[in-house]
């Protein structure tokens, strides 16, 4: 009967050991996948793309306010009735073309950010910025933009 005990035992620690081992193999498996240089750099280009493309949306939504300030300004003091009827059109499709650049920004913006956060990309957090980088990523692109 003791023998059946001690045998149990042993079984069990045994059970216990591999089950160990295997999530023990699994971190590690992560952890190569997740911070392997052709991740790191993956990760890193996905960064400077999103940035990039978060500026030009702000550069472009720059340009389209001159175009209805300009706009708005050649009518000064002219009721929006009767401004020209093409004008008219030309204004309302600018203001929706920035209506669509903001909310697509926005969405840039939460994926940057959520990415950012997340414990797989802090490496983006530490170190020194790669060879020929001038200007740190930002760590989140805050105002979303409302108006």
């Amino acid at each position: 009967m003791r023998s059946k005990i001690i045998l149990f035992v042993i079984l069990l620690f045994s059970v216990i050991a591999l089950s160990v081992c295997r999530y023990a193999h699994d971190a590690s498996d992560t952890a190569f996948k997740e911070f392997k240089p052709s991740e790191l750099l993956k990760k890193y280009e996905y960064y400077k793309n999103a940035s990039a493309a978060l500026d030009a949306k702000i550069a472009d939504i720059g340009v389209y306010d001159v175009k209805v300030n300009t706009m708005s300004e050649s009518y000064k003091g002219v009721k929006r009735q009767d401004w020209a009827r093409d004008d008219r059109e030309q204004l309302s499709t600018w203001q929706s073309e920035v209506a669509g650049i903001k909310a697509s920004y926005n969405q840039l913006a939460s994926d940057y950010n959520s990415a950012m956060s997340k414990f797989n990309y802090a490496f983006c957090n530490v170190g020194k910025l790669p060879q020929g980088a001038e200007v740190p990523l930002p760590r989140e692109y805050k105002p979303y933009i409302y108006k």
